[in-house]
């Protein structure tokens, strides 16, 4: 892999970012058609109310990139808390509860193993599938076990999924980053959902966490899903339509999103 390459297309892609709006290319968003949805009743009230349009209003046709989305991540050491995001700053939660609208796969590599929080990587891919440069992942060497530093079994590439967590009092999903070793977990959970003919978006997710201890003696938390209810069918319908057009909103950003952590 020609690390020098990649590196250079990142900066540029970076640099993108960070020139004035007027100056940017290819992130147009082009104002959404009259596509309304018709509330229905919920405890949601991004599915009671005119949320599309309030989320259109507000950006005023800017990108809604994914740095402008509260995360929650993995707690470190083990711990079973969740840090969520607040008005008033980090509110501890012990589970985490709402509707899966999307979720990506991505996965993304850094050429030293203790990259400062920020950089860039030099490699990612949005799907675990195909490299940004069009490279197919399955192939790299940075995707074989035991590549990150030849005594563990991680790989030297990231990998991860990001859960677009609708809650009932947001109309902006929580995003919910879910670490290599739970990502198993994650699409078994969705797997058996699928074996019952059951969308993602119809049924009310439980996120919470265990404590595991890793083969090196560390400390790291797991990830539980569970199913805790699930939406009526005028819901679900909804929860299918809002999801779709708000990811629309965001993949018409067409900017590089923080995919994985520095680190």
């Amino acid at each position: 892999m020609d690390n020098t390459s990649l590196k250079n297309r990142m900066s540029g892609k970076m640099q993108e970012l960070q020139r004035p709006a007027g100056e940017q290319t290819n992130i147009t968003v082009t104002p959404a058609a009259d596509t309304a949805l018709a509330p229905v009743e919920s405890s949601y009230i991004a599915l009671t109310s005119n949320a599309l349009d309030i989320i259109r209003a507000n950006l005023k046709h800017q990108p809604l990139s994914l740095d402008l989305f509260d995360i929650v991540k993995s707690p470190s050491g083990g711990s079973t808390v969740f840090e969520v995001p607040g008005l008033a700053g980090n509110e501890a939660a012990m589970e985490l509860t709402g509707i899966v609208l999307d979720y990506t796969t991505p996965r993304a590599y850094w050429d030293t193993p203790d990259p400062v929080e920020g950089t860039p990587p030099v490699c990612m891919s949005q799907d675990s599938i195909i490299s940004h440069d069009g490279q197919p992942c399955a192939r790299c060497p940075y995707n074989d076990f035991g590549s990150k530093d030849g005594e563990s079994n991680a790989k030297a590439c990231k990998e991860s999924v990001l859960l677009f967590l609708l809650r009932p009092n947001n109309i902006v999903p929580l995003l919910v980053r879910v670490p290599v070793t739970s990502k198993p977990r994650f699409l078994k959970y969705s797997t058996r959902l699928l074996s019952s003919l059951t969308p993602l978006s119809s049924v009310v997710t439980k996120i919470t966490l265990e404590k595991a201890i890793s083969k090196q003696g560390k400390p790291y938390a797991l990830f539980n899903f569970q199913v805790a209810g699930t939406l009526s069918p005028e819901e679900a319908a909804q929860a299918r339509a809002f999801g779709e057009q708000f990811m629309e909103i965001v993949n018409a950003a067409n900017l590089v999103p923080e995919l994985a952590e520095a680190g």
